[in-house]
């Protein structure tokens, strides 16, 4: 197995933090503190959009997701690549969510980038990247 080199942190995670999730904050906070102990801990422009919703500005967006803790990552061409073929299978699979795109560029990225991805939404990612080494609850 090729060692990872630091975790991608997964939308979802941050949004239990910040908007203090009463099933999933714990967990999350616990699962990021342990990878802040373990290694660097990274977000790229799709995660950093998403998370974004929660705030009005860019600053606030900024201070929510300080770059000295959550390094920030650009996506790598080839993940565009990894992530429309994934998305393309799942489709093919009868999946019928269009807004699964975004997803897919987070996994495509963590599987190029060599990340451990650190989410909630396992199945998902399980399927479309099988290689990939995931930090979920439960596991």
């Amino acid at each position: 197995m090729i060692e990872p080199l630091g975790f991608l942190i997964d939308s979802n995670v941050l949004l239990d933090i910040i908007n203090r999730d009463p099933v999933w904050a714990e967990w999350s906070e616990s699962a990021l503190a342990d990878a802040t102990r373990r290694g660097e801990v990274w977000i790229n422009p799709i995660v950093y959009s998403e998370v974004s919703l929660a705030f009005d500005s860019i600053d606030a967006t900024d201070a929510a997701l300080p770059s000295d803790t959550l390094r920030r990552a650009p996506l790598p061409w080839p993940a565009g690549f990894l992530a429309a073929r994934a998305h393309q299978d799942y489709r093919k699979r009868g999946g019928t969510r269009a807004s699964t795109l975004p997803d897919f560029f987070i996994g495509a990225h963590a599987v190029v980038s060599r990340f451990t991805l650190i989410t909630r939404d396992a199945r998902r990612y399980r399927t479309a990247f099988p290689s990939l080494q995931l930090v979920t609850p439960g596991a």
